[in-house]
This record gives structure tokens, C-alpha cells and sequence, in this order.
């Protein structure tokens, strides 16, 4: 079984280490000591707990995409017809095309809060490659 230390659940969750620090010392994230003393957060716990946080959805929204980004747009570009929207949501970057109407509708600007709903038939999955820790692998 994986074990995440705090700093590498942080990463994942795309939060702060102080912000999984405050969830584990609240008792709503459970985390257990590994043998050098170092927190650590069963995968098992961890992908529940990640599960948790995508389930609240926002007030009076209904759709049938499960998969929701909430970030920052940090550009639009528009010509003619169409326009590129990107939105930095924590670590991932979204690029959206979309018509420059649509763009017009939603009021979206550089520095305003969106949306990006995926719901794709094809997603692709990666195995991410395993971190070497004190000497041996962690899987």
C-alpha cells in the first residue's frame, strides 16, 4: 500500500502542506506516523478524502459532467469568430475554445473566476513514475 507524506498528499490534492497539516490536525484527513516519525496519509485514505472534496457541488448547479475545474482565466484570445479562454485551475492548465460570443456571454476576462466542465468519452490514464525515498522505491 502507498503512504503519501503531507507535503506529496498536498501536491496531489493541489493545496498548500499547511492546509493538509490543518485538515490532518482536525481529524477530517486521518494520518498515521511511519517509522522515522514523518506523517504519512494511506493512499486508500488519501483518494477517498480527494473523492470527498469533488463531490459538493456548487449551489443550484445540475449536470450530468462529473469533472470540474474551478480557476482563474489568465487569457483570452479572441478573433473574428473564435476565442481561446485559459484557465489556470491549481496545478492544471485548461485551454477551452469556444466562439467569441460565448466568451462575450460569460463575461470572461483575464482575472475572472470560471468553470471548466470536461465530460469526455476518451480519457486517457498514466501511471505516474514511482519516487525513489531513503533508498527505496515507493509504488
Amino acid at each position: 500500500m502507498t503512504d503519501f507524506r503531507i507535503g506529496e498528499a498536498a501536491e496531489l490534492l493541489g493545496v498548500s502542506a499547511d492546509t493538509v497539516r490543518r485538515w490532518v490536525d482536525s481529524g477530517r484527513l486521518p494520518a498515521t506516523r511511519d517509522e522515522h516519525g514523518h506523517r504519512v496519509i494511506s493512499g486508500p485514505e488519501l483518494a477517498g478524502f480527494a473523492r470527498s472534496l469533488g463531490e459538493a457541488p456548487e449551489e443550484g448547479e445540475t449536470s450530468s459532467a462529473r469533472n470540474r475545474l474551478r480557476g482563474i482565466v489568465t487569457a483570452v484570445v479572441k478573433d473574428t469568430v473564435m476565442a481561446q479562454v485559459d484557465i489556470q485551475a491549481g496545478p492544471f492548465r485548461v485551454v477551452s475554445l469556444m466562439s467569441r460570443e460565448a466568451v462575450g456571454d460569460l463575461d470572461l476576462a483575464v482575472g475572472s473566476v470560471a468553470v471548466a466542465v470536461i465530460k469526455s468519452t476518451t480519457v486517457v490514464v498514466e501511471k505516474a513514475a514511482t519516487r525513489r525515498r531513503e533508498g527505496r522505491v515507493q509504488q
